[in-house]
């Protein structure tokens, strides 16, 4: 049954998603006499951890119990006291952990915590499945540096776009209902200033009868051309908008995009573009735990050759549109040799009406 209970621990985690960035999600389950007698996750970032909330949630007393959680219980003071105190005096006498907590202020010391008081715990149950689902938490408390998800989408036939630059819509709803849930997981979506030129989007979050939150706003745009009247930049929402540019910009223009209340970071050159290797510290100092990049075919080539994109979702709608001035999803100078391709591993396919969505990793914990 410890499979069964810790399938149910993973399902509760996920409830959390897009409201604990950047911490992790947890669910655990508190079973009694072969009965689950308590559940709850972590809701929010700086709320009760999953295990406090399932205490708080049990039917009767839970002395004796088993309890199955996905991540190993935190054993230091942060937003919250130590969870492996609260299951000791609990009285709880087994725990079921899918995996150990790769922060190093926890990394095994809140399993160490169990044991020296006499609690039986067992590891490593589904253990992949709570690491794929903590994928993001798992990259940024180890580097600091945000988890980057590319998400392209194109016909049959690799185009982005026609020839006249019409791209609405490439996939179908289904497609980009499924978008707009990533849009609330991910901390932040990233595009360049060329997507901000041509389709003036607002980069919002979308989920009929849902609350779900807008992600942070960030442009790449060396020369700082982003138009003050963007709407981007009117919205009602409470999510920030980062400019990431150079000093290619004009000041003037910068002052003015600040006295909006426009957040700016300004990066070394790379390439004559802004860096985004410096960029992604730079963000990762402000808390910004995963990234959304919806770009185009410049910005797209410019993440995967300076290495900072850890997963790619491409849509392949059956549609062919042809032309050989139609942009595909990855522009710039290219991959010289075919040996020298990017690789996708981990493969997964999945299905969106007549869409198909192909998963897989660059680099990272699921290889």
């Amino acid at each position: 049954m410890d499979l069964e209970y810790m399938k149910r621990a993973l399902t509760l985690a996920k409830k959390g998603s897009g409201f604990t960035n950047p911490n992790p999600l947890v669910g655990a389950v508190i079973v009694k006499n072969n009965k689950i007698i308590g559940e709850g996750y972590h809701e929010r970032y700086g709320g009760p951890h999953a295990e406090i909330n399932a205490f708080h949630n049990a039917t009767e007393d839970v002395t004796g119990a088993t309890m199955y959680v996905t991540l190993e219980p935190c054993s230091h003071y942060g937003k919250t006291p130590p969870c492996a105190d609260a299951i000791v005096k609990k009285g709880i006498k087994r725990v079921v952990v899918a995996t150990q907590d790769p922060n190093p202020l926890v990394a095994g010391k809140g399993i160490q915590i169990l044991r020296d008081h006499g609690i039986e715990v067992h590891t490593g149950i589904l253990e992949k499945e709570s690491q794929k689902q903590n994928e993001i938490f798992n990259k940024y408390i180890t580097t600091g540096l945000p988890f980057c998800l590319l998400k392209t989408a194109m016909t049959l036939d690799g185009k982005i776009a026609t020839g006249t630059g019409d791209s609405k819509w490439i996939t179908n709803e289904a497609s980009r209902a499924y978008v707009h849930t990533l849009r609330h997981r991910y901390c932040a979506i990233m595009v360049g200033i060329g997507t901000i030129l041509t389709d003036n989007p607002y980069l919002n979050t979308r989920i009929s009868g849902s609350i779900c939150s807008d992600p942070i706003r960030i442009v790449v745009d060396t020369r700082a051309r982003l138009p003050l009247d963007a709407n981007i930049l009117h919205m009602n929402s409470s999510a920030r908008t980062i400019l990431a540019t150079t000093n290619l910009a004009s000041l003037e223009k910068l002052s003015q995009l600040e006295a909006m209340g426009i957040e700016i970071i300004v990066t070394p050159l790379e390439n004559a573009q802004v860096d985004l290797r410096y960029l992604m510290k730079e963000l990762g100092k402000k808390k910004i735990d995963s990234i959304l990049l919806e770009g185009g075919s410049e910005l797209n080539y410019s993440a995967l050759s300076s290495g900072i994109v850890d997963k790619v979702n491409a849509f392949i709608a059956p549609k062919i549109i042809g032309g050989s001035n139609a942009k595909t999803p990855v522009g710039g100078f290219g991959i010289d040799k075919m040996n020298n391709a990017i690789f996708l591993h981990s493969i997964e396919v999945k299905i969106f009406g007549n869409d198909i969505m192909i998963e897989g990793y660059i680099k990272g914990e699921c290889e």
